[in-house]
C-alpha cells in the first residue's frame, strides 16, 4: 500500500534515491570557425574553409578516435556552466558565442554506461586564439556533399581525412524537418556525427536570417572576405550584387584599408552593432 505523507519535509526525509537507475550527463561542444589557406597569387583572396575543432581520445572507449571537446557535468554545476567551462579550457577564451543545440539520449550511445549528452554550438574567430591548442586537438576543414536522402561529410586536417555519411529522413512530407541517422562513420567517436550534422544545418539556417556569422569574423574585414565566409558555410556561390544588398544594413565602412591584395587596396568594414 502506498504511504501517504503529511508534508514534503517528511517525504524528503524518507525518500530513497537508490530506487531509480543512475545515469551520467555530458556536455559536448561544436567549435566552428573559418580557416585560411594562403594563396600564392597575390591578386586573389586567400581560400577560406569551414572548420571544426576535434580532439583525439587518448583512452578507451574509442581510443585514438576523434571526438568533439566535451566532458561530464559536475555535480555542482549546470549543463550550461559545464559547456562554458569546457569551452574556456579548449580555447582560453571567454565571452564566446555559444548556444544549446540538441540533446542526444540513445540508450547505447556510450558503451560504458547510460550517458545523456547535451551538445552546444560555439562560433569563434581563430585569430583570437593567442595560445596554441592542445596537442590532442586539431582543426578539421569540413566539406559537405548533400544528396536527396544522404549527406556525406569529409573532415580533413591535411594529415588525416575522416568521413561520415548521414541518412536524412523527412519527419513530415509537408515540412523541411528531418530525422538523421548514421549510415557510415570512419574515425569519429560516439554518435558525434549526429551532433556535427545538426550543428552544420543549424548554422546554415541561422546565417540567412541573423547576424550570427560575425562571431566568426575579425573586427575588420573586406566585403570579399565576408562573402567567402557566407559561401563556405552555405556551400554555394553567391552573386556579388545580391550579397551586398543582404549585408548592407549589417556592416559599416571604416577609414581603414587592406593592402597587398589585387590591383588596389580594399576598404575594410566592421559589424554594425544594433
Amino acid at each position: 500500500m502506498k504511504k501517504e505523507y503529511s508534508s514534503e519535509e517528511e517525504f524528503l526525509r524518507e525518500y530513497d534515491p537508490s530506487v531509480f537507475d543512475k545515469f551520467s550527463v555530458t556536455s559536448d561542444i561544436l567549435i566552428f570557425s573559418v580557416s585560411d589557406e594562403e594563396q600564392f597569387n597575390y591578386r586573389k583572396l586567400n581560400n577560406k574553409y569551414f572548420s571544426i575543432l576535434l580532439v583525439k581520445r587518448n583512452e578507451y572507449p574509442y581510443k585514438d578516435k576523434w571526438c568533439l571537446p566535451g566532458g561530464f557535468v559536475r555535480i555542482d554545476e549546470t549543463i550550461d556552466e559545464s559547456a562554458k567551462r569546457i569551452l574556456e579550457k579548449e580555447t582560453n577564451l571567454k565571452n564566446i558565442y555559444v548556444e544549446q543545440l540538441y540533446t542526444f539520449g540513445d540508450v547505447k550511445r556510450d558503451p560504458r554506461m547510460r550517458v545523456i549528452s547535451t551538445a552546444y554550438m560555439a562560433l569563434i574567430d581563430k585569430n583570437q586564439l593567442e595560445d596554441r591548442i592542445s596537442k590532442e586537438a586539431s582543426w578539421f576543414n569540413l566539406n559537405v556533399e548533400e544528396e536527396e536522402n544522404k549527406i556525406k561529410v569529409i573532415l580533413d586536417n591535411k594529415e588525416e581525412k575522416l568521413h561520415f555519411v548521414i541518412n536524412k529522413i523527412a519527419k513530415e512530407e509537408t515540412t523541411d524537418k528531418y530525422y538523421y541517422s548514421i549510415a557510415e562513420n570512419d574515425g569519429l567517436a560516439f554518435d558525434h556525427p549526429l551532433a556535427i550534422i545538426n550543428g552544420i544545418f543549424r548554422l546554415k539556417n541561422k546565417i540567412e536570417y541573423t547576424d550570427i556569422v560575425f562571431n566568426m569574423m575579425p573586427e575588420y574585414f573586406t566585403l570579399g572576405e565576408l562573402q567567402q565566409v557566407y559561401e563556405v558555410i552555405l556551400g554555394k556561390k553567391l552573386l556579388d550584387p545580391a550579397f551586398r544588398r543582404i549585408i548592407a544594413s549589417k556592416v559599416e565602412k571604416t577609414d581603414r584599408i587592406k593592402k597587398g591584395e589585387g590591383h588596389r587596396p580594399s576598404a575594410l568594414f566592421k559589424y554594425k552593432r544594433k
